[in-house]
């Protein structure tokens, strides 16, 4: 019995296959919530909540009437998109017995996928507001600590930084970066190398050098020099923008926010590393986490035979989103080149 085409690309074998992959190669998995309530449900629109803290409890008398807290949400519109790869086996290929094409297509297929919601998160934590300056030095043990005190947290919590593969050699000859074969524990991290200031350390070519960026909207403070004031209309004044222009930027931006143009060319050559945490508290399981992946419809394989070529069109899709959905977990620390 001579072997079939048919035989060897089996879609859902391989969409099971490539979701298993999918989900080990991904570096932001292990902070980022999956949220699979948009599957079947009609839309490709997500509107992410971000609720304001109501304030600590106060003292009531006995007797007395507490009075009450208004829960203040914003949300941040996010919309589905759809990645896709393809790959074209030809007959001669598939059984020719030369190593293994197919598996080698789930492999890539799998990798493909992996990449680019890799590249939607970092752009989605690219959006936090949460920063910390320190352009005029390289990566080093003081200025990620500082950075670290921008969260002001009463507990030091676990973190992952995303640094460029350029920056490694600075942090490696720091003697407080611990290299993750000297840990008592494995790694948790996808890609992980070490740690510093309890922090995490993953390097990601994808953390990017501020001259790559185009010229786009960045928080500042209202104390910043270029910093403009967010209003809601049609038109704005000297010293301010409108919000419509400022949210295909930073969709999480409100009125009464202060922001600033990044100027590349000016502003010198410097690297922009994601400090998150990920860690969530124990006690508050609905706590939103830095990052959630919204699916659409997950892993989704597809086999196309053209006989009269005598190949097969093997493709992968997803359909997704990537939402920065807690803004207070995430610091921007910037370093020079």
């Amino acid at each position: 019995m001579s072997t079939k085409i048919n035989d060897l690309v089996n879609p859902m074998v391989m969409a099971d296959a490539i979701s298993a992959k999918i989900s080990k190669k991904i570096v932001v998995s292990p902070f980022a919530k999956i949220d699979e309530s948009l599957s079947g449900v009609p839309g490709d629109t997500v509107y992410v909540p971000q609720y304001s803290y109501i304030g600590d409890a106060d003292d009531i008398a006995e007797g007395a009437e507490v009075g009450t807290s208004k829960l203040v949400a914003s949300t941040t519109k996010a919309t589905i998109k759809k990645a896709m790869k393809a790959v074209e086996l030809t007959d001669e290929a598939v059984l020719s017995g030369y190593g293994n094409p197919v598996g080698e297509t789930s492999n890539q297929l799998a990798a493909a996928i992996a990449a680019k919601v890799d590249a939607d998160a970092m752009e989605a934590l690219q959006q936090a507001k949460l920063s910390y300056d320190s352009t005029d030095a390289q990566i080093n043990y003081d200025d990620i600590v500082d950075a670290i005190d921008v969260f002001e947290e009463e507990a030091n919590s676990e973190k992952v930084m995303f640094v460029h593969p350029k920056q490694l050699t600075q942090l490696r000859h720091d003697d407080n970066f611990i290299s993750a074969d000297k840990y008592p524990a494995a790694v948790v991290m996808t890609g992980e190398i070490g740690m510093i200031a309890n922090t995490r350390i993953v390097p990601s070519k994808r953390v990017p050098l501020n001259k790559d960026l185009p010229e786009r909207y960045e928080f500042c403070s209202a104390n910043d020099a270029d910093a403009v004031l967010i209003v809601e209309g049609e038109s704005a004044q000297t010293d301010e923008v409108l919000l419509s222009d400022v949210v295909e930027d930073l969709p999480n931006a409100k009125a009464g926010e202060y922001v600033k143009l990044m100027d590349p060319v000016d502003a010198g050559a410097y690297y922009i590393n994601p400090i998150v945490k990920i860690e969530t508290d124990s006690e508050i399981q609905d706590e939103a986490p830095a990052l959630t992946i919204y699916i659409k419809r997950d892993t989704n394989v597809e086999a196309q035979r053209e006989s009269l070529r005598r190949v097969t069109d093997i493709s992968v899709d997803k359909l997704y989103t990537v939402a920065l959905s807690n803004t207070a977990k995430v610091v921007l620390a910037k370093f020079k080149k």
